[in-house]
């Protein structure tokens, strides 16, 4: 659910991962009155051979957490049936009760170990499950009408049965659409009017989501996942025209395999298979924080339509 990424011009490393080419188009520039600050990293090229260090410029590179979103109602039915995903029951699917678990336990860390100081953005998918997940991960305390502050969230948003919550002391959360699920066919992917979102959640900003109905989706064309992945590396380039250093990412699993698939080519291939594994469950190293997560169906619509294919095969 939860991992730690660095990402300059050229590459993406993890807090698992390491390994960037240093860019000879950005020289050290140094001097007696002058400093330089560098990332030192190592990829893993040749397992026989040993690691293979370089540098690059720090002022060049951001730190971004990525998160899939917590357990939605349709993953649940989703993990016994891949047809669920096809059920107008779930669209735009809400977060479960467990999955509101699953992002107290989460918050809990970003708090503890300091995370939440050092988020200067913080951007979701403008779906039901990222933003309430982006909001009870990054928002501020519960929400009364005694505080003179618009709520990042209202009261039961989406059937959630959750309080309102603050946007009090809370990095600013930017819905995107570039960062959504893969899109079409499964009505769960199919997001509300933006008009909607923003009765729900008052203090997200939705000003670069151009079409207040969903326009992308379309109920009988499902994108390539080559279009899903040029979609994210757009979405990834969009990234460094944002003058923030650190940012948090609130999206899907399924976007986040095939983006993350086009990188960790120059790794060793066990690096690359960590960097390619759909983001599931608690037993993945990279949500292995402090307090974990509980476990639950959380099966994807991505994961089980492959399992759907390999059944034919």
């Amino acid at each position: 659910m939860f991992a730690t990424t660095t990402l300059n011009p050229t590459s993406l490393t993890s807090s698992l991962i390491s390994g960037f080419p240093f860019s000879p188009s950005s020289p050290i520039q140094g001097g007696a009155s002058q400093s330089q600050h560098l990332r030192c990293s190592f990829s893993l090229l040749n397992m026989d051979n040993g690691v293979c260090p370089s540098l690059f410029p720090l002022h060049r590179s951001k730190t971004i957490h990525l998160v899939r979103h917590a357990q939605g109602i349709h993953n649940v039915d989703g993990d016994k049936n891949y047809k669920a995903f096809m059920s107008p029951e779930y669209f735009d699917a809400h977060l479960t009760q467990l999955g509101w678990q699953q992002v107290d336990n989460l918050r809990k860390h970003v708090h503890s170990s300091g995370l939440i100081k050092s988020i200067d953005l913080v951007i979701t998918s403008p779906l039901l499950r990222t933003m309430q997940t982006a909001v009870g991960l990054f928002g501020g305390v519960a929400y009364s009408d005694k505080m003179d502050i618009v709520p990042l969230m209202v009261e039961n948003a989406g059937n959630s049965d959750h309080p309102a919550i603050s946007s009090l002391d809370c990095p600013p959360i930017v819905a995107v659409e570039l960062c959504r699920e893969h899109l079409g066919v499964h009505p769960c992917d199919k997001r509300r009017s933006i008009s909607e979102y923003r009765c729900l959640f008052p203090a997200v900003d939705f000003s670069l989501i151009e079409s207040d109905d969903d326009i992308l989706w379309k109920a009988d064309v499902r994108e390539t996942k080559d279009e899903v992945a040029a979609r994210g590396m757009n979405f990834v380039n969009w990234l460094f025209t944002r003058k923030e250093k650190e940012i948090a990412i609130v999206t899907h699993s399924g976007f986040l395999f095939h983006t993350l698939a086009a990188f960790g080519n120059d790794c060793h291939p066990l690096v690359k298979k960590e960097i390619s594994s759909h983001m599931v469950g608690s037993d993945c190293s990279s949500t292995n924080f402090p307090g974990k997560i509980p476990s639950g169906l959380d099966s994807p619509s991505d994961a089980a339509a492959d399992a759907k294919k390999e059944g034919k095969e």
